[in-house]
């Protein structure tokens, strides 16, 4: 078994491994998170990431393939005659034509709970530097201004305490939940969004129509997948139905906000702030207008990345790989 790192990969193979082969790992593992369990299931390759176009030469042979955001769409798929299964390095699987891939009876797995506790840790965070900007703060005193202020306290800007305020949960798996166990820890309120408005399952956390969570809100956090019915809900329209001193966090998926109508209503001063762990296009733009844009707060799609999570991710994926080749494959996307 040989291990490749880059372009070169692997050079040899013995006939009675599988070749498995991870399109773009170097998020996975930058370095503290090793490839050795997968790596004893087959002949692994690893590029730390791959162009489109290079996919079919670096995938070809490969009876697995791992991606986390390299696209498998139906013509690469086609071109992969020896591909038996698919596995992604991540709870979202969009970048994989499910379909496709179930018609040429290649499962398709991914990883549904790896990044729990990480990413609503991040949301939290998030919440806290909107009502607090604690970095903003740390700055200034570097800078010397408490030093400067004739009284013993100094701060920039004014405090958000979050006792008795509602956060207002799109999307309750298991993510959704977790941030709102927290909120509720912090002493606020919680409703989420529900179709039928039922709280059925979870006493104390209210079920609302999109329009009422909009209303109601103080804090309105984003945990749900991208779909094409949700893409851009986030818009004009709903915005104009928020409080105007509300806070809007996303660490779910950049697509689900219109970013036009949302540096509106932070320019007009319709809303009260921004924290983004996604945009629509990542890594954006230089000039993308949300990352100077005013009371807006952007992180580098870091939530799911500490090592924990990372770890739990590479165990799941190996066992994702164990299954299939025991014929018993788990975690399924596209039965």
């Amino acid at each position: 078994m040989v291990t490749g790192t880059g372009p070169a990969g692997a050079e040899s193979r013995s006939s009675d491994k599988m070749r498995i082969v991870t399109l773009d790992g170097h998020t996975l593992n930058p370095g503290d998170n090793p490839w050795d369990d997968i790596a004893s299931l087959g002949e692994l390759t690893v590029f730390d990431r791959t162009a489109r176009d290079e996919v079919v030469q670096r995938a070809a042979g490969a009876e697995i393939v791992l991606t986390n955001k390299t696209p498998l769409s139906r013509e690469i798929i086609r071109l992969l005659p020896r591909l038996q299964f698919i596995s992604v390095l991540a709870t979202g699987y969009n970048v994989v034509d499910i379909q496709a891939a179930k018609e040429r009876g290649i499962p398709v797995s991914n990883v549904p709970t790896y990044g729990t506790n990480s990413v609503a840790q991040h949301t939290i965070a998030l919440l806290l530097e909107l009502c607090h900007h604690v970095g903003e703060h740390s700055l200034s005193t570097r800078s010397g201004a408490w030093s400067r202020q004739p009284d013993f306290c100094h701060w920039n800007t004014p405090l958000l305490e979050l006792t008795d305020l509602t956060l207002g949960v799109v999307g309750f798996g298991r993510i959704g939940q977790r941030v709102a166990s927290i909120a509720q820890a912090l002493g606020m309120n919680v409703i989420r969004f529900k179709k039928d408005g039922s709280s059925m399952g979870h006493p104390g956390i209210r079920g609302v129509s999109l329009d009422e969570l909009a209303r109601e809100s103080d804090v309105i956090s984003l945990h749900c997948a991208l779909t094409p019915e949700n893409n851009s809900f986030v818009n004009q329209a709903f915005l104009s139905k928020v409080k105007s001193a509300a806070l809007l966090i996303n660490t779910a998926r950049g697509a689900l906000i219109n970013e036009r109508d949302l540096l509106d209503a932070l320019s007009a001063g319709r809303l009260g702030g921004a924290a983004l762990d996604v945009l629509a296009v990542e890594p954006p733009p230089a000039d993308h207008p949300l990352l100077h844009a005013p009371r807006c707060i952007v992180t580098g799609h870091m939530a799911w990345t500490s090592l924990r999570a990372r770890q739990n991710l590479m165990r799941t994926t190996h066992r994702n790989i164990e299954a299939f080749l025991n014929q018993k494959p788990i975690n399924v996307v596209n039965d």
